[in-house]
């Protein structure tokens, strides 16, 4: 355990206050003009632009002293500009080489003390610092200047701005030396500064020390508080802050529940926000549009989609008190994108436009992670092109997008050319950006590369972690390296990265790609003794590896694990362990798992399915497996190939072929590829059906793939259309096979002689068996008796023919084969 030693900020303990000035006093007069605010604004209706800016006056040349009037009158290079003016004039300059201090000795309004609280006021509120920093340095040196807590107030809140916050604690210092006392606005800024920087601890060391020196702290100061300890993730601390603002009477308010809600966000409690939300609905403090994000962001994180769309919906009603802002449209972006809805991302990002809001770099770089989650590379950079257009900087975000598109549309190259192109414009790649570079390279099978990158990225300074090893395990694992497998972690333990279950998982699922059992079990075992707990995707990857080597006894070990864990099944686990018993002809068992995943409210894919089909058909329970039909058509699932082809045989098994042609039109009214298989059941089923009509259109409908299918089919198909008597559309059949190109076998010929036989077309036969001599395949001695045989049957005139003519044929092959021998 680590402590942290700090000290508190002295609030009254002044050092000696600096060497006596003398102080000009201004007359006391009435200047209320000089200090109003004036709002001007500019509107161009053809470019479609505005721009509203408040013009501060200050006191002019008319109302400073007499003295310093009568100095200045004469004097052409001294400027009566107003303090808007003087602000606008430094902001102009640069702020390392240019002379402010000269151009600030020019203006005439520095001998008005009262100018100098709305110039630090106004040029504060535009935001550089640097500039602010050389007008209050001059500031001091004026003889007139005197110390306020409200300017430490102004600088020290910009200092907070921008992360300053050693600056912001020197100002805290320097403000007591000049005798100014800290007020409750100063311990305001000072928490702000320390809580945007992480340093929660001294925020809280800030908030003791004003109860001490009896500041009473205000809404605002504990609100700053919380977001302190909430934005570092202490959502406990932050709530304990809470409670002792309520306690010492200062009630919260819609600020302060954003930010615990925000806190919550931080933290990881999602479910502790939205239990937070209805308890906050139950007050009389309604929700804001701040509010409604971060419930929309939550409700993403939980998967609870619907919901997080039902706010997004009800802040788009004509009626709504909150109504969406940028933030808004871009979590829905986002929320669409985890949900794989691209074309709602883009629609989203339409309306936005539409309603006119106008995206900033976030709002284009969740659109472009939509693209590049999908490998949608072309829509991904035209958003990026978009970007530049619009006048906005593509960041690292952007090009890691875009990079990552590349990368999973399987084009490592051009991966790289962003890689380099984000270089180019002077941006430092990030963590994120060398992982999806090595992604682009591993999910392609160049491990080198991805190996490259690695080495690349420890050159610049940035070290791997877990998502890195992740990614080259991955990447093992396609490309089947064990070794390299065995290298990548050795290098993590090397760097002392600590694997995730994500890491192991990684690990496991490559070793069972490669097929080493072994090692993947030993990684398992590794990783339970590390006491990384596994979750549904370890026992998933595990159980089904061992489906794949047949290794159904070990899956079943696992899923006993898996249940001693309580750990909730995967659909993919359920179907491995269906699997896993209907191998083991435990049908029982298989069924009851099936009907245990149905109730559990993890609903069957058509994996499942087809697995249990499978199961049904090895047991020969055909009833079963039809009826499996008309389920999967109640839950709308509808079957791929293979699920059909099991279906098929189940039908054809069960005695109910006709079916069988019902579920092939269902197949091809759905566009479902018809395979081998198919056309094999098929075929079955016209003969069992001897239905020779059905049997011809699915010639037909063969015809394209006679080219690819097995001999083995064809020739069964041939057979059916012979025993049915249709001899032409047998003979038609073959010379379309011949044409096909399709490798003809002595079977296939001898199918076509045993029909032309049967309906005795002896003339047909002698020329089948002359084609065969010709294909230089020689016929058998069976079918020479064959035809003999039926030449002694037949009457007397065709029996001298036909021996005529098949002792030709045979007198032919013996001299081919002599000549062969020879």
């Amino acid at each position: 355990m680590v402590t942290i030693h700090h000290h508190h900020l002295p609030l009254l303990n002044n050092p000696t206050p600096p060497a006596f000035r003398p102080k000009i006093l201004c007359k006391n007069s009435k200047n209320d003009a000089a200090f109003e605010e004036k709002k001007s604004g500019f509107v161009d209706y053809d470019k479609g632009i505005h721009h509203v800016s408040t013009q501060v006056s200050g006191i002019r040349k008319g109302q400073i002293p007499q003295r310093y009037r009568i100095r200045v009158q004469g004097d052409r290079f001294q400027k009566d500009w107003s303090v808007s003016q003087v602000v606008q004039k430094v902001l102009e300059l640069d702020h390392k080489s240019d002379d402010v201090e000269g151009l600030l000795n020019r203006w005439v309004g520095r001998f008005a003390r009262k100018n100098f609280p709305l110039l630090i006021k106004e040029i504060t509120q535009k935001g550089s610092i640097e500039h602010s920093i050389l007008v209050f340095r001059w500031m001091k040196n004026q003889r007139n200047y005197c110390a306020r807590t409200d300017i430490y107030n102004m600088m020290i809140r910009l200092h907070a701005r921008h992360n300053w916050t050693d600056q912001a604690r020197g100002l805290f210092f320097e403000m007591q030396k000049w005798r100014c006392k800290p007020d409750v606005e100063t311990c305001n800024a000072l928490i702000n500064a320390h809580g945007r920087s992480g340093q929660w601890r001294w925020a809280m060391n800030i908030m003791e020390d004003m109860l001490q020196q009896a500041i009473p702290p205000s809404r605002s100061t504990y609100n700053n508080l919380i977001n302190a300890c909430g934005s570092s993730g202490n959502w406990r601390e932050a709530l304990k802050v809470c409670k002792q603002m309520t306690e010492n009477g200062v009630g919260p308010d819609l600020v302060t529940h954003n930010i615990i809600l925000s806190a919550y966000k931080t933290g990881a409690q999602y479910a502790k926000a939205l239990s937070y939300f209805e308890l906050m609905k139950g007050t009389n403090i309604c929700p804001d549009t701040t509010t409604l994000n971060i419930m929309i962001y939550c409700l993403t994180k939980l998967g609870q989609y619907e919901k997080a769309l039902g706010i997004f919906k009800s802040m788009r009603e004509k009626r709504a008190e909150c109504h969406p802002d940028i933030v808004t449209f871009t979590s829905i972006i986002h929320l669409y994108s985890l949900n794989g809805q691209i074309e709602n991302c883009r629609a989203v990002f339409s309306t936005m436009v539409a309603e006119g809001l106008k995206p900033n770099i976030v709002s284009y770089n969740a659109l472009m992670g939509a693209y590049a989650s999908h490998g949608m590379n072309k829509e991904a950079l035209s958003v990026f092109n978009t970007i530049k257009n619009s006048g906005l900087r593509p960041d690292v975000v952007s090009y890691t997008s875009l990079l990552n598109s590349y990368g999973r549309s399987q084009q490592p190259k051009k991966a790289r050319e962003i890689f380099e192109m984000m270089k180019r414009d002077k941006l430092k790649p990030n963590l994120v950006s060398y992982n999806a570079m090595i992604d682009a390279y591993g999910s392609n099978g160049l491990l080198a590369e991805a190996v490259e990158v690695l080495r690349e990225m420890e050159q610049d300074g940035i070290y791997p972690n877990t998502v890195s090893m992740c990614t080259l395990l991955a990447a093992c694992g396609r490309c089947s390296r064990r070794v390299n497998i065995d290298v990548v972690l050795q290098a993590a333990e090397m760097r002392h990265i600590k694997l995730n279950t994500i890491a192991y998982n990684s690990a496991i699922g490559s070793y069972m790609n490669v097929g080493e059992f072994e090692k993947a079990t030993s990684i398992y075992r590794s990783m339970r003794k590390s006491k990384v707990t596994p979750d549904a995707v370890t026992f998933t990857v595990l159980i089904s590896g061992c489906c794949k080597m047949s290794k159904y006894c070990e899956a079943l070990e696992f899923f006993s694990k898996m249940m001693d864990l309580k750990i909730p099944m995967t659909k993919e686990a359920y179907s491995s362990v269906i699997c896993a018993y209907s191998k083991q002809g435990k049908i029982t068992e298989a069924e009851s798992m099936f009907n245990k995943m149905k109730t559990a409210g993890c609903c069957p894919d058509v994996v499942t399915y087809t697995v249990m089909l499978h199961a049904y058909n090895a047991a020969e329970h055909w009833e079963k497996a039809c009826a499996l039909l008309q389920e999967m058509e109640e839950y709308n699932i509808q079957p791929d190939t293979i699920a059909c082809s099991a279906l098929m045989r189940a039908l054809n098994k069960g005695g109910d072929p006709s079916k069988v042609l019902i579920l092939a039109e269902f197949m091809r009214e759905r566009e479902i590829p018809l395979s081998e298989t198919i056309f094999f059941e098929m075929v079955s089923a016209c003969s069992l059906l001897r239905d020779w009509r059905t049997t011809i259109e699915l010639v037909k409908l063969m015809e394209p793939s006679f080219s690819v299918v097995s001999i083995g089919l064809l020739n069964q198909l041939l057979h059916l259309l012979g025993k049915s008597g249709k001899i032409e559309s047998m003979m038609k059949l073959f010379y379309k096979i011949i044409g096909s190109g399709a490798e003809i076998n002595c079977k296939t010929y001898s199918i076509l002689l045993k029909n032309l036989l049967a309906v005795g077309n002896w003339r047909k036969y002698i020329e089948v068996l002359e084609w065969m001599e010709e294909a230089r395949v020689q016929p058998s001695n069976g079918m020479y008796c064959d035809i003999l045989s039926f030449a002694q049957k037949s009457g007397a005139s065709d029996s001298s023919i036909i021996q005529e003519r098949v002792e030709s044929l045979r007198r032919k092959s013996g001299n081919e084969v002599l000549t062969s021998k020879v």
